[in-house]
């Protein structure tokens, strides 16, 4: 019980607290990695997949028209998965004026990676931009994208998502600070080694002879293509200067629904890619191994150190300590779900409540795992919570 309690421990402040550390450490020595000279404004094909996006789409349309890159090397692909409100309706007027924006309507739910697969299939462009629609873009957004591909070791970017809607009611803080660690996280694995484990969702940019064709049930396509990239022999990295902008999540059930969703893809992909775990002379195996697979594994871990401190107890006095610092610390998270009843907000208390309910979505997801997951059809988060 002592090495399962301190294996489980161990794991959990690898993941959490080294590894964060070392790269960090890491990187404070190497520096960040050269930057890439630009290419003469590439020819790029966005391609957006939308679902009733009435709210945003005209803002994201006139994010990417606005930009400070030429708008004549801008081919944008918009799929529309079966919308019923008024997107399509949007999407035709203003292609009338700007014949650069192409609308493919799908019948029925088809899901984000199918309608992606089939709108690369009909870019003309070497270079891919994949975004959401809610997904703001600055106006130097697409050229720091694209300047990295006059590096042919490079076969993708990610983008730096900036957080706006903060609310302390919620937990748009927490989500905000821990995505942010994230993005710096993944920023770090890429500028070292070229490994960035998973691009921001909505917005990343690709060579299009890179791009794998999603299983049709996987629930997380962008950490599919990331990794396929990888497993391909290419550089993933991370462009800060290339920021966008995305309403955070706040309501803590909405995102609870979004986490379990993206936690099921995750085991997806850790069996699709496992054999990436086992190359111990490659960085990306110690970084997919230390960042998502302990993550990952995380509740297991919570649950294996809770047992086997139980059963420890009467070996020592310590492990009394242990468990009652267990057991403070979720209900601290139950005391913050109850304060909330009342109006009453801890931003303090919300990062416990924030790190269990990440970690019971993660528990969720993988017992929908294990069980099968059959469409990767899902609704959108709630926009401007």
């Amino acid at each position: 019980m002592f090495f399962v309690f301190i294996m489980c421990l161990g794991a959990l402040v690898h993941t959490y607290f080294i590894y964060p550390m070392l790269i960090s450490i890491l990187h404070g020595i190497k520096g960040s990695h050269k930057k890439d000279k630009s290419i003469d404004k590439p020819n790029v094909s966005i391609l957006m997949a939308v679902y009733n996006e009435q709210d945003v789409i005209r803002q994201k349309i006139n994010s990417i028209l606005n930009s400070s890159f030429p708008p004549n090397n801008i081919e944008l692909l918009i799929g529309s998965d079966g919308s019923t409100d008024n997107t399509d309706e949007y999407v035709k007027e203003v292609a009338k004026i700007h014949p650069q924006i192409k609308l493919y309507s799908f019948e029925g739910r088809n899901g984000k990676p199918k309608i992606i697969d089939s709108l690369k299939d009909r870019a003309k462009n070497d270079i891919i931009i994949v975004t959401d629609a809610n997904v703001l873009f600055d106006i130097n957004t697409i050229g720091k994208l694209t300047r990295h591909f006059s590096n042919a070791e490079i076969g993708l970017v990610d983008s730096r998502m900036t957080n706006t809607g903060i609310k302390k009611e919620g937990i748009s803080i927490q989500e905000k600070n821990y995505i942010n660690l994230e993005g710096q996280l993944k920023y770090y694995e890429g500028a070292l080694w070229g490994c960035l484990m998973g691009p921001f969702g909505g917005c990343y940019a690709i060579r299009k002879d890179l791009m794998p064709k999603v299983p049709t049930n996987f629930t997380v396509d962008d950490f599919f293509i990331c990794m396929s990239v990888i497993d391909q022999g290419y550089k993933t990295i991370g462009e800060p200067e290339a920021i966008v902008y995305e309403d955070v999540s706040n309501i803590l059930k909405e995102e609870f629904r979004r986490k379990t969703r993206i936690a099921t893809g995750n085991f997806q992909n850790l069996f699709y890619f496992k054999h990436l775990i086992v190359h111990f002379n490659k960085a990306y195996s110690y970084c997919f191994f230390s960042h998502k697979v302990l993550r990952w594994l995380g509740p297991v871990f919570l649950i294996g150190s809770f047992i086997s401190n139980i059963l420890l107890i009467e070996e020592h006095s310590i492990f009394f300590y242990t468990i009652l610092g267990q057991v403070l610390f979720y209900f601290l998270a139950l005391f913050d779900l109850f304060l909330k009843k009342f109006e009453i907000h801890s931003v303090a208390l919300r990062y416990i409540t924030h790190f269990v309910a990440m970690n019971v979505a993660l528990l969720v997801g993988m017992f929908l795992f294990i069980k099968g997951v059959k469409s990767n059809v899902w609704e959108p988060t709630k926009r401007f919570q």
